[in-house]
């Protein structure tokens, strides 16, 4: 993000809601003990996820990319007991930080905490889902969304973090990554079966709503 998007971040959180004390630690521990403490959705997209989930009630939901678990576990505080959360993270390293919050919290039984390449395991498991929140490697975006479209039920969304890149899709640019996130955009724009809001919301999240 870029600093006035981060300083305007920080006022949102400031004077919004607080969340609660298990949120709050692990939104410390993750900047004291990760390299890229920026990776977390914070206060201000937590906000969001959990209206979002109290909107939905979805049962179901996938989570690509947990890094620290922030976002599954503002899904897991807004959601009904019986919803299952399935978060697949790559880097095995950082599954000691969110199983710790995931138990802490005493919804751990909701969470489904997979080590492994999302891609993979979205081609070897054909579970439907209400809701999908994609935090992976942005490079991927279509790959992901391409696996995910057909597993989401009539009604769901799927939220994807990341979309504006800190404002460089505005412009012309040879930066690979860039031009991904560019070329996924409109890729979405092109789909009849789904409805697409692209909010400024901190780096961009896209809301698409399926059909």
């Amino acid at each position: 993000m870029s600093l006035f998007n981060q300083e305007m971040d920080q006022y949102c959180s400031d004077n919004s809601s607080q969340l609660n004390e298990v949120l709050i630690a692990l939104e410390r521990d993750t900047h004291l003990k990760t390299l890229a403490p920026q990776m977390m959705s914070g206060p201000t997209q937590g906000h969001l996820l959990m209206t979002i989930c109290k909107m939905l009630k979805p049962k179901s939901i996938i989570e690509l990319g947990t890094f620290t678990g922030y976002a599954s576990l503002c899904m897991a505080y807004s959601t009904e007991d019986d919803c299952k959360i399935t978060t697949i993270e790559v880097n095995r390293e950082l599954q000691h930080i969110s199983q710790k919050y995931f138990i802490k919290s005493g919804l751990d039984h909701k969470i489904t905490s997979i080590q492994g390449k999302a891609e993979e395991y979205l081609k070897h498991h054909d579970q439907q889902y209400d809701l999908a929140f994609i935090d992976a490697g942005k490079q991927n975006n279509r790959l992901y969304f391409d696996l995910l479209i057909p597993r989401i039920n009539a009604g769901g969304f799927i939220l994807i973090d990341n979309t504006l890149w800190s404002g460089k899709v505005l412009y012309p640019s040879k930066d690979r990554m860039t031009t991904l996130l560019k070329a996924f955009n409109q890729y979405l724009t092109t789909l009849d079966n789904i409805r697409v809001h692209i909010l400024p919301i901190r780096d961009g999240l896209t809301m698409i709503e399926v059909l």
